[in-house]
């Protein structure tokens, strides 16, 4: 795919002697209004580049003009999501989402909120879709149920997983020998708690900049192998027990002793907490199989190329199951993405100076100074 669009290359010379007097006129106007408060637009493409620009310099690349933005502290995200789930090459469709862009509209008038709200999950089954199905039907409702909630959302979404599992387990109308992972993403106001049991990815896109907001759950992941271990389970092949390509599930309970026993397959979520900046333009939530075809730097960079055309999140996981799909992906494919803005992405415009010409991919910049600042 062509990334070039997004960003706009800028190039000319250090010496200022050959910079028009308009010209410094601007950079003296663009210098003051940094000093009084946010820089402009397009000198915030990248944050937290200052540490790392003189390892560019050092290296004769280029010098990249950018400057990090003031965060507004007023600023409240505004919540519009699409998605696209298919069956992909598989004989059965087991996964299951939901999006809730206001929670306020969907919960009624049975809790109050301060700030706006909105709630998005998926959910990837296994053995059969009941697990799934069940957790999609009640992740909220045992959230917003808890006696945690809201003074402590995150003790009463970690709860809600784990009564999740229990309540399931209980209910004789279900096979509860299937199992799902769990993805959730919970927002107030700015803010963004994940909580992730299994290999589903939550990826923010700030600026450009793919920020993972969650860790795939693999029996090969060397915590999960060790807390695996020390509870008796091995790892085979890749397989928790020989049997399981997940080391943390809701469900599956013909591998789990009794209820409140530590066993090697966890219910139990890891969570992440973010406030949400202007910056932070979307994100993008996908079963294993969007992951296992496709980095989360690539998701971020094709997501941002379709809604700066269209500035649809519907449209736009569809481009990216659709892309999966054309990668060959072996498993069911379920994508959501969540816009913070009723604005499309900017353009990314960077001011490079250089006596030689040299271009690279919005892609391939990102991921430079993914290296660059220590990122895989």
């Amino acid at each position: 795919m062509d990334f070039s669009p997004l960003v706009t290359v800028r190039e000319g010379d250090f010496n200022t002697d050959s910079v028009s007097t308009s010209e410094m006129d601007t950079l003296e106007d663009e210098t003051k209004q940094t000093s009084r408060g946010k820089p402009p637009r397009h000198l915030s493409a990248m944050q937290q580049f200052t540490s790392t620009s003189s390892r560019l310099q050092d290296l004769d690349v280029c010098n990249l003009v950018m400057k990090s933005p003031n965060e507004n502290p007023e600023f409240v995200p505004v919540y519009r999501s699409g998605s696209c789930a298919e069956r992909g090459p598989k004989q059965f469709m087991e996964d299951e989402h939901i999006c809730i862009d206001d929670l306020v509209e969907h919960l009624g008038a049975a809790l109050e909120f301060s700030s706006p709200g909105a709630f998005y999950g998926v959910f990837d089954g296994h053995g059969g879709t009941d697990a799934a199905v069940f957790v999609r039907k009640n992740i909220l409702r045992f959230i917003v149920e808890d006696s945690y909630f809201p003074l402590c959302v995150k003790k009463a979404i970690k709860n809600a997983f784990l009564k999740a599992d229990y309540e399931f387990a209980d209910d004789s109308s279900l096979d509860i020998s299937s199992g799902t992972t769990a993805l959730t993403a919970f927002i107030f106001g700015r803010r963004l708690i994940i909580a992730n049991a299994g290999d589903c990815r939550a990826v923010l896109g700030r600026r450009g900049r793919a920020i993972e907001l969650s860790r795939d759950h693999k029996p090969n992941c060397t915590t999960e192998r060790v807390r695996i271990e020390k509870l008796g389970g091995v790892v085979y092949d890749g397989y928790l027990n020989g049997q399981l390509s997940v080391a943390r599930a809701i469900g599956d309970w013909h591998m789990k002793g009794p209820k409140g026993s530590a066993c090697p397959l966890s219910p139990e979520p890891e969570l992440q907490e973010t406030d949400l900046s202007e910056d932070d333009e979307f994100l993008i939530m996908g079963c294993d199989g969007l992951w296992d075809v496709m980095s989360s730097q690539c998701a971020v960079t094709i997501a941002r190329k379709e809604l700066m055309i269209h500035n649809d999140p519907e449209r736009c996981s569809r481009e990216l199951v659709r892309e999966a799909l054309k990668r060959n992906t072996c498993d069911n494919l379920t994508v959501i993405v969540v816009c913070f803005s009723p604005d499309p992405p900017q353009r990314i415009e960077i001011r490079v100076q250089s006596r030689v010409r040299r271009s690279i991919s919005a892609e391939g910049l990102n991921l430079l100074k993914g290296v660059l600042d220590g990122y895989p």
